[in-house]
């Protein structure tokens, strides 16, 4: 079990990792970093460069056994930080609002634990996740023919607003998926006293976004789910004498399953393409922030409801599926997977908050539900 001494270094070990937080996709020093704890803590093989930054560690057993992965991230976000925290970032402007550096320490106390007492069959996977944030990362990795075969895979993501102590979890959805669409529309410019004379995509625009909107349907709780959100608009130069003959609009797609998504983005492309032909318009289109939808296998929700009841989290599915996206469902082709959002406190600030700080409070029983985990399929 963990030690006074180990929960003093993890949480000096996590301020650390706070203080020094790396973007999506360069993630070079953070890795090297938990490679070499991983190396220090004995793990069997370390390998890196795993889909770009990522790193996998393995522990291993005497026996034949299962194959196991315990997830974290390694990647900051692009905000700055609140002023007044001791170990505040120190790169202006990013920073672990997520609570990746504790997703990435409670391994790290995980390892620990398996550094002392080796699995006694199968192996286990400490699987450390780049580019989790713009929904790059688990396709990377999964596409480097260098990622293990897994038979379980299991996540822990803090979630402010839940009580500590407490958790959701439930088979089935648990983040929806997402992506993100950049319209850019094209005509010609014109004098601002004769719009007549440019192809301009101010009407266009002006059809585009209600009927984006209208694609909109169900609650989030319906397999049907879909949700569009209108992000971003740029339109023109900001002069007052040229009539536009340009724009571009970002928006944000969302579906409970992944099977709606096709759809979904099918009928947005139709809304936009019909809208610029009618206005003598051209659009191109590029895909962005792309996550599947996570889903918990039954299986693997069954083994991380047994191991949360025995380390004394109370769950509840209250909540799920949740609307927001997140980087894990993707291993689903791969294993049976679960991922279980821990309470972080009902009056923690919300994930990506420009004050929200991982509660450390939070290592001990992340450490401890991953071992229960582990020790249960792999001894």
């Amino acid at each position: 079990m963990l030690t006074n001494a180990d929960i003093a270094e993890l949480t000096a070990l996590r301020r650390e990792i706070h203080q020094n937080p790396e973007l999506s996709g360069v993630e070079g020093a953070t890795a090297a970093r938990m490679a070499g704890l991983m190396r220090d803590l004995g793990a069997d093989e370390v390998l890196t460069g795993i889909g770009g930054t990522g790193v996998v560690a393995a522990f291993r057993g005497a026996a034949p056994g299962p194959s196991v992965m315990f997830r974290a991230e390694l990647d900051a976000l692009p905000i700055v930080e609140a002023q007044g925290l001791p170990h505040r970032s120190t790169t202006e402007g990013i920073a672990h609002l997520c609570g990746h550096d504790g997703h990435m320490i409670g391994l790290v106390g995980l390892a620990r634990m398996l550094s002392r007492q080796r699995p006694a069959r199968g192996t286990v996977w400490l699987l450390f996740q780049p580019a989790e944030e713009n929904g790059a990362g688990s396709a990377a990795m999964l596409a480097d023919p260098r990622l293990p075969a897994f038979d379980y895979g299991f996540a822990i993501h803090n979630y402010p607003g839940v009580a500590m102590g407490h958790a959701l979890l439930a088979p089935g959805a648990v983040n929806c998926a997402s992506v993100g669409m950049r319209v850019r529309l094209a005509g010609a410019t014109s004098h601002a006293s004769e719009p007549e004379k440019a192809r301009t995509p101010t009407l266009a625009i002006a059809a585009i976004l209600p009927a984006l909107l209208a694609l909109a349907q169900g609650g989030v709780s319906d397999p049907g789910f879909r949700l569009v959100t209108i992000t971003h608009l740029n339109m023109g130069e900001p002069a007052f004498g040229i009539t536009p003959g340009t724009a571009e609009i970002w928006v944000t797609l969302r579906s409970q399953r992944d099977e709606a998504m096709a759809d979904l983005r099918d009928e947005a492309m139709r809304i936009v393409t019909d809208a610029a032909a009618i206005h003598d318009l051209n659009a191109d289109f590029d895909w962005q922030d792309e996550f599947a939808a996570s889903i918990n296998h039954p299986e693997a929700t069954k083994i991380m409801t047994r191991a949360a009841e025995a380390t004394g989290i109370d769950l509840s599915p209250d909540g799920l599926p949740m609307r927001a996206s997140e980087d894990f469902g993707r291993f689903a082709a791969r294993a049976k997977t679960a991922m279980i959002l821990l309470g972080a406190g009902k009056d923690n600030p919300p994930l990506h908050a420009e004050n929200y700080d991982y509660p450390d409070d939070l290592i001990a029983p992340s450490v401890r539900l991953f071992e229960r985990i582990a020790r249960e399929l792999t001894g």
